[in-house]
Formats: C-alpha cells, sequence, structure tokens
C-alpha cells in the first residue's frame, strides 16, 4: 500500500529538520534529501507500532496555507 503524507523540512542550525504533518513522526538530516530519506524510515517505524496509523486516508490531510502579519 502507497502512502502519502505532507512533509515539512525546515533548517536548525546545520540540520534539516523534517516533520509529517499528519503522523507527527519528526527526523533530521545533514541535508534535505537526508532528512527526507530519514524520516521516511522513522514513519515506516511507527505505522509498525501503530496499527491505527494504516487507517491514514487521504480524506484527512491538512490544509497547509500561509499567513501574512506585520509586526512592529
Amino acid at each position: 500500500m502507497t502512502y502519502r503524507f505532507t512533509t515539512i523540512i525546515h533548517r536548525e542550525g546545520r540540520w534539516y529538520v523534517a516533520h509529517c504533518a499528519e503522523l507527527g513522526v519528526v527526523s533530521q538530516g545533514k541535508n534535505i534529501e537526508e532528512a527526507k530519506k530519514n524520516l521516511k524510515e522513522a514513519i515506516k517505524l511507527y505505522l509498525e507500532d501503530e496499527p491505527r496509523a494504516k487507517r491514514y486516508s487521504l480524506k484527512s490531510a491538512p490544509l497547509v496555507t500561509t499567513i501574512e502579519l506585520e509586526y512592529a
């Protein structure tokens, strides 16, 4: 079965942190590709340990958007 998850990656110091929005799983890497690879592995481990997560549905995908804020 193929799952599709929303991934958010940002830089923290020398590391890239990858976060799966639907599951709350987080991993990191020295570059974007490594962070994504490590996140995939972390998600696989999560799905093995959390049978309810296997019922994940694309209907439950989060809304990803941006906001603007003026701040003085």
